[in-house]
């Protein structure tokens, strides 16, 4: 018989069988060019099983920017490259921080349990440094930069990023993480600010990664004693970002702290977003605070 064996109202319903009910409303956008910015886009294929949306900033037709590799977040098992959310999020990115952007297409639990996503991103990852001897893109090619690439994710896209981090050694020029989806056996403080949400992620984890070793899994504690050292990480920068109201808050800073007393040689800088929620920014992207982010991830890509 199929049950449900996780529920979270109005997001998804999960069954043991692995089949699951999204009950967030999907609105696919075509590729386009945005009338507003400019900014054009267009869809790739990297393997047959995960694709990607690009985004390029007006450019003068010989001029190199910076690349930048985007994970959507979405507790790895709601959310698209080419939902309205993330598509007008890249959109409006691209065009402030003017930087190419590929919005990867990862394939979700429960149907392909993590570690699904992560290997998905690895190969979404490859197929961008390819481009640095030519590549089947020529967009890509011709216009990006790749001794500037960046890796940034949200939430569950922003717990990607650090594994992609890991993953790509020194091509990763900076990483940012936005409100990353990291947990422990250990109760946090901002976690007694929203418990329901904590316990909903705690238990949701244990769903879209059936074979965890626990909440002090590698994958999703990358701070735990199984973990591989941060001072492995070659990349030169990271900026974190977390939200004051966010149950996730103190994960984020938690990581920060440890990044600063690893033997990880790179700089590190944390943003924190007052009065606000986990990802409020793709809710409300012309809000004070939104704006502000905004302005802190164009800095911190584009500062030589």
């Amino acid at each position: 018989m199929d049950e449900v064996i996780y529920k979270l109202d109005n997001i998804i319903k999960i069954y043991n069988s692995g089949r699951a009910e999204r009950f967030v409303a999907t609105q696919i956008v075509p590729p386009s060019t945005d009338p507003t910015t400019g900014v054009s886009c267009k869809d790739v294929t990297i393997t047959p099983n995960v694709s990607a949306r690009l985004y390029l900033p007006k450019l003068d037709a010989d001029k190199k920017v910076p690349v930048l590799v985007y994970y959507h977040g979405g507790a790895f098992c709601v959310g698209s490259a080419f939902d309205i959310p993330w598509h007008s999020y890249t959109t409006a990115l691209a065009a402030k921080a003017n930087v190419i952007i590929i919005s990867i297409q990862y394939r979700l639990a429960p149907e392909h349990p993590v570690p699904v996503a992560y290997e998905d991103s690895y190969a979404a990852f490859d197929w961008v440094i390819s481009h640095a001897d030519g590549g089947s893109e020529q967009l890509l090619a011709n216009h990006g930069d790749l001794n500037r690439l960046f890796i940034l994710g949200e939430s569950a896209g922003a717990n990607i990023v650090h594994h992609v981090a890991m993953y790509g050694g020194a091509k990763v020029h900076g990483a940012l993480l936005l409100h990353p989806y990291f947990l422990s056996s250990k109760e946090v403080e901002s976690e007694k600010k929203d418990p329901q949400a904590a316990e909903n992620l705690k238990g949701l984890w244990k769903i879209v990664c059936p074979k965890t070793s626990g909440l002090d899994d590698p994958l999703i504690n990358p701070l735990a004693e199984a973990a591989p050292p941060l001072g492995k990480l070659r990349c030169k920068r990271i900026l974190i970002t977390v939200a004051e109201k966010d149950a996730l808050r103190d994960r984020g800073q938690a990581y920060c702290e440890k990044l600063k007393e690893s033997e990880w040689k790179g700089e590190v800088k944390i943003w924190e977003a007052a009065g606000e929620g986990h990802c409020f920014f793709l809710a409300n992207p012309v809000s004070e605070m939104a704006l502000e982010q905004d302005e802190i991830v164009a800095e911190f890509l584009n500062k030589e």
